[in-house]
């Protein structure tokens, strides 16, 4: 989706940022963290606004030339927003968020939706998030996520390809491998939602 979405970018003069949440990384990935981490792929897409450039100047003459004093993210995303005709802020595996990172990131997008109506928000989680989403946004469009067992076998075919010792496994065993994870339904190992702030985000192909 998001590969569909950055291709079409480009012809419209949108602006597409992506997000991946790591519950390996939840230390580091806070509300500050992630939403600096859109503003820089939605800032980064063209010339850094004038504005921007100048509170970093501003943060580097504090310290005398080092490392900029923290900056406040949304204030910054806020203005690089405003020159924007639409943007699409993509989340995965909101799950992996601790509840108060959770919290605080869905606090931010609801701020930055109700800012700027024309931004489209696609979530992604497992099902436990869902009443967190839609605390913050009541109309959001939910579209259950699942894997087809095709999909399955594809990715266990590569892992198995990259395995680092291939001389101990033979055919019959891989063979054995996929089929016994195949007959896990694929909604009990994947069990995702997709949301959506608006409608138009499914029909904007």
């Amino acid at each position: 989706m998001i590969d569909n979405l950055c291709g079409q970018a480009g012809e419209r003069e949108n602006a597409v940022a992506g997000l991946y949440c790591d519950s390996l990384a939840q230390k580091e990935q806070t509300v500050t963290n992630m939403m600096g981490a859109i503003l820089k792929q939605l800032a980064g897409r063209g010339g850094i606004p004038k504005d921007i450039r100048e509170a970093f100047r501003r943060g580097e003459e504090g310290f005398g030339g080092g490392r900029p004093r923290p900056l406040d993210p949304m204030g910054l995303l806020r203005i690089v927003m405003s020159s924007l005709p639409q943007a699409f802020i993509c989340i995965d595996a909101l799950d992996a968020c601790t509840a108060e990172h959770l919290t605080g990131l869905l606090e931010s997008l609801r701020d930055i939706v109700r800012e700027f109506p024309k931004t489209r928000i696609f979530l992604t989680g497992r099902p436990h998030v869902k009443e967190d989403i839609q605390r913050y946004f009541p109309k959001a469009i939910m579209m259950p996520i699942t894997l087809k067992a095709e999909d399955i076998k594809n990715y266990i075919e590569m892992r198995l390809h990259g395995d680092a010792e291939p001389e101990a496994m033979d055919d019959n065993l891989r063979v054995d491998i996929i089929s016994a994870i195949l007959q896990l339904r694929p909604d009990k190992c994947v069990g995702a939602f997709g949301f959506s702030t608006r409608s138009k985000m499914y029909t904007y192909q």
